[in-house]
């Protein structure tokens, strides 16, 4: 094969991580703090794209459709976390299942909402368009997906590295028992985690409903890969979790384009081998 092939299959594989970084994150930092299995983490994503899309068609603002899907599904997350998850902590699996009884109910309120055809989402004309390098043709708005991760990743790496709130965050993430042990509100930490995730999911959601468009079923097609990258990248790790969309990103990108009747074989299959030699993903503490 031509090495155009692996350049555009590269370049496609890390704008898909990207945009899986923004949906992981989060789900990491949650099921960091909170030992929470999120299950309605997608539906965050498939919201936060509706949103957006509603406010692309009414304002035609592309960014105030970031900020108000952001905004929206952070105060739904810090929702349900303050009134519905805070009840049952410590109860791993009641908490799952609010949160797959949440994901059911926001699948039919945005069925009822917004009806069962997909949508795409405009994007400005500015990244409509193509840049070539080379005699190759790259997506503009694939570069743009690659700079809002790494805009996020920075701005979660200063705020976990560089400040107080960080500093606390990480203290709940190594041991919640003992960081309430010395003072710190971990049911406060939680709440500001649990709407940070959701936020990130959201915009996750409107940034991919530009390329991926929005549509019913969409929820579902994302949190498993979610999930990997968290696995992969390990509990509640900002590396972690950069590392782990990366690899899934050009996992699923080259299994697809290589073999694609085998495209769940290639990514499901490294996993199973990492997780062999590393039961707490690559990131990941004991």
């Amino acid at each position: 094969m031509r090495a155009d092939f692996w350049i555009l299959q590269t370049f496609n594989g890390l704008s898909y991580g990207a945009l899986l970084f923004l949906l992981a994150s989060g789900l990491s930092l949650i099921f960091g703090v909170m030992r929470v299995v999120n299950m309605a983490h997608g539906s965050y994503f498939l919201l936060g794209g509706y949103i957006g899309l509603t406010v692309v068609l009414r304002t035609r603002s592309f960014v105030m459709a970031m900020v108000a899907g952001t905004v929206a599904i952070a105060l739904v997350g810090i929702g349900m976390e303050r009134l519905f998850l805070r009840r049952l902590r410590g109860q791993e699996l009641g908490q799952v299942l609010m949160t797959v009884g949440f994901s059911l109910i926001f699948q039919d309120l945005a069925l009822l909402i917004w009806g069962g055809d997909p949508y795409n989402l405009p994007v400005p004309a500015v990244l409509g368009g193509a840049l070539r390098l080379g005699g190759m043709v790259f997506p503009i708005y694939r570069f743009f997906i690659m700079g809002v991760a790494v805009a996020v990743g920075l701005g979660l790496w200063l705020l976990l590295d560089r400040t107080r709130m960080g500093a606390m965050i990480r203290a709940a993430v190594d041991d919640g028992e003992m960081a309430e042990g010395v003072g710190i509100n971990v049911p406060r930490i939680s709440l500001v985690v649990f709407g940070l995730g959701a936020a990130l999911a959201a915009l996750g959601g409107v940034v991919g409903a530009g390329f991926l468009g929005v549509y019913p079923g969409a929820d579902s097609e994302v949190l498993p890969y979610a999930f990997v990258v968290v696995i992969v990248g390990g509990l509640g790790s900002l590396p972690g979790a950069m590392v782990g969309s990366l690899v899934v990103g050009l996992l699923d990108n080259f299994g697809k384009a290589l073999f694609p009747e085998l495209a769940y074989f290639t990514l499901f299959a490294p996993m199973a081998v990492i997780l062999a030699l590393r039961p707490t993903g690559l990131f990941g503490r004991a």
